[in-house]
């Protein structure tokens, strides 16, 4: 299966040491050879590079793993190829524009089901590659749409696009894994289900989630006459293996959470603490001290 990395945060941050990670396990360290991409939000607008080569050699990767860009929001995806040819229309994470914002979505499992199924000339988004996952990402937005037409120039509530991603992804799960992250640029929405393990065995979970809490100066104000002592930084990351040794918590088969601003909202869209988002076992619940430790974003 594919890997998936997420990252949303309250204060633009560098991504760099996690996706180095990442990008080793696309082809130096794990089968992840068939091509990866990465998305970094600015507002409603984001930056989409991706490639259909192995992440761990690509210039380009490289390139950001030493340089990095500052962003709040960001996902990435790391392909192994199941469905469709090595190619950059095959290539994720997928982009669309819906509501005058950019939607990108990134998804990792197996849904053959989807496949037999013909193209409607008349849909208002059509996949351009021959992978289950853009299918998944346009009938997604064609679910989404009416809430983006009724908002006119709002974003429509969170609680409101939670409910038709979460009836999109309870329809997913009978028909095959659908570990997924899409993202319209105010809010980042993370599907957990099931994914194949290091036993062979398909089973949860699909993803893990990581939150930080820390505190950084802020030096670059010092010559401008502003005395600001620290800044606070909410970080929250998703990846379908832990990427540190930190208490990444394992999300649940069939838990949705949105996060925004480094904050974890349930399926319900009400703020949650990461320990609430499910119900793992306490010996497997991430402690305080797990959760306020440096790294990106701090």
């Amino acid at each position: 299966m594919c890997e998936l990395f997420a990252m949303s945060s309250r204060m633009p941050a560098t991504l760099s040491f996690s996706l180095e990670r990442l990008a080793r396990r696309g082809g130096a360290e794990g089968p992840h050879r068939d091509g990866w991409g990465i998305a970094f939000y600015e507002g409603p607008d984001c930056l989409l590079l991706r490639e259909p080569r192995p992440a761990s050699e690509s210039p380009l990767m490289q390139f950001m793993g030493h340089q990095g860009l500052r962003t709040r929001m960001a996902l990435s995806h790391i392909r192994l190829a199941t469905f469709g040819n090595r190619s950059l229309r095959n290539t994720q994470p997928f982009l669309r524009e819906l509501g005058g914002r950019m939607h990108v979505f990134a998804h990792n499992g197996d849904l053959p089901a989807l496949l037999n199924t013909a193209d409607d000339p008349q849909a208002p988004f059509r996949p351009v590659g021959e992978t289950d996952s853009e299918r998944v990402f346009c009938d997604l937005l064609t679910r989404l749409a009416p809430l983006w037409r009724d908002a006119g120039d709002a974003v429509p509530a969170l609680a409101d696009r939670l409910a038709v991603i979460g009836a999109h992804a309870a329809d997913l799960r009978r028909l095959g894994t659908a570990n997924f992250l899409y993202a319209d640029g105010d809010a980042l929405f993370v599907h957990a289900d099931r994914r194949t393990q290091l036993d062979g065995r398909i089973r949860p979970p699909g993803l893990y989630l990581l939150q930080r809490c820390c505190w950084r100066s802020a030096p670059e104000l010092a010559d401008s006459g502003v005395e600001l002592q620290s800044v606070r930084q909410d970080v929250a990351l998703v990846a379908s293996a832990p990427l540190t040794d930190e208490l990444w918590q394992p999300l649940g088969e069939g838990d949705l959470i949105a996060l925004a601003d480094g904050c974890c909202y349930n399926a319900a869209g009400m703020l949650s603490p990461p320990e609430q988002v499910a119900d793992p076992a306490p010996s497997q619940r991430p402690s305080a001290a797990g959760r306020s430790v440096s790294g990106v974003g701090c």
